[in-house]
């Protein structure tokens, strides 16, 4: 499927210091600006629609502002790998995964492989975020607080506090083998969130199980003795999650977007491979409230999208009206930036 047109996203100087435009990992949109976040960082940035269709104004919202990290460094990275926007609220995931230390150009020999056996994972990857979103000077802005109707909604979070999503799975019988593998290596790595009403969705990169990518669905609510946290509502089956899994030919979960009673699978490799990339829609998705096995009809496939050598990795999508998808991209390519900031790309989705 062929770029429809291309979107100009501008950035603050400090944003592109800290290279959030060459990794961005998530997009949303929401009215008049658009959501987006790098993986590099533990934050999320607003950017405002100008009449020509781009983006500018940016914001950046530093999750620490607004919830407790469990980071012992608020700065410390969170991987955010997916945003959602329901309701009141904004959501935000990290990726939970663990990382494998890279093999840089100037090693070699036996420093090359002590990096390549190093793992290490961060605390701040492990959280769901839920932000109260309020009009501030006319613009979707995140809060600490927000009351509705009389009542008080906190920013909330679940992994900062007790078991986090990783604990949970860690007896999981399809899962928990996969928890101590880096997420580049076919690991546990969450890269994209949709919410209906109460339903979390959360996409995995990895693992991916004989082909078969795997989506957790979970029911957050506030603790009623914490305001600031979430918890966790069981399933009939006793647990705080329900699993589904998706054939969608070997590819991982790179981002979930709603569309009506479906949703909108960004797919791509769970290793470290340029492509295919591709977007599925799984049919009434936000209708079925049993675990499902996803093929056949209930899943087609929508657009391929470009991708390229060791560059322009398609990592989040966001609906832009009706009928189209913005895409962003990790490390993209050098064509893709500007002075300010970086390309996105609007490509349009098939009738239904």
């Amino acid at each position: 499927m062929g770029i429809e047109r291309t979107v100009r996203l501008s950035f603050s100087a400090d944003a592109r210091a800290a290279g959030t435009h060459t990794n961005l990992s998530a997009v949303r949109s929401d009215g008049p600006v658009l959501w987006v976040a790098g993986d590099e960082t533990a934050t999320v940035e607003r950017l405002v629609a100008d009449d020509a269709g781009d983006y500018a104004g940016q914001t950046t919202f530093r999750l620490a502002d607004l919830v407790d990290l469990p980071g012992e460094d608020d700065d410390e990275e969170a991987d955010v790998e997916g945003l959602a926007r329901h309701g009141d609220f904004l959501w935000a995931v990290g990726s939970h995964s663990l990382r494998r230390k890279r093999i840089k150009d100037a090693h070699e020999g036996d420093k090359a492989l002590r990096r390549l056996a190093k793992v290490s994972g961060q605390a701040n990857r492990q959280v769901l975020v839920r932000l109260p979103v309020a009009t501030v000077d006319g613009l979707p802005t995140p809060v600490r607080e927000l009351t509705v109707d009389g009542v008080a909604h906190r920013a909330a979070v679940f992994g900062a506090h007790g078991d986090d999503l990783r604990d949970l799975l860690a007896d999981d019988e399809h899962l928990a083998p996969f928890l101590p593998i880096p997420g580049k290596d076919n690991g546990l790595d969450v890269e994209g969130i949709a919410v209906a009403g109460d339903r979390v969705f959360l996409g995995l990169r990895g693992p991916v199980l004989r082909g078969w990518a795997v989506v957790l669905e979970l029911r957050p609510e506030v603790h009623p003795d914490h305001p600031g946290r979430l918890r966790l509502q069981p399933f009939p089956d006793g647990r705080g999650y329900r699993k589904h899994v998706l054939r969608m030919a070997g590819l991982g979960v790179r981002d979930l977007c709603p569309h009506g009673d479906d949703l909108l699978v960004l797919a791509g490799p769970t290793m470290d491979l340029d492509g295919p990339v591709r977007v599925y829609r799984w049919h009434d998705a936000l209708t079925v409230e049993v675990p499902q096995v996803v093929r056949g009809e209930a899943l087609t496939r929508e657009l391929e999208l470009p991708f390229g050598d060791g560059d322009d990795h398609a990592e989040g999508i966001g609906l832009v009206g009706e009928d189209r998808l913005l895409v962003v991209y990790d490390s993209p390519a050098p064509a893709r930036l500007h002075e300010h900031g970086v390309d996105a790309d609007v490509v349009r989705l098939p009738a239904r």
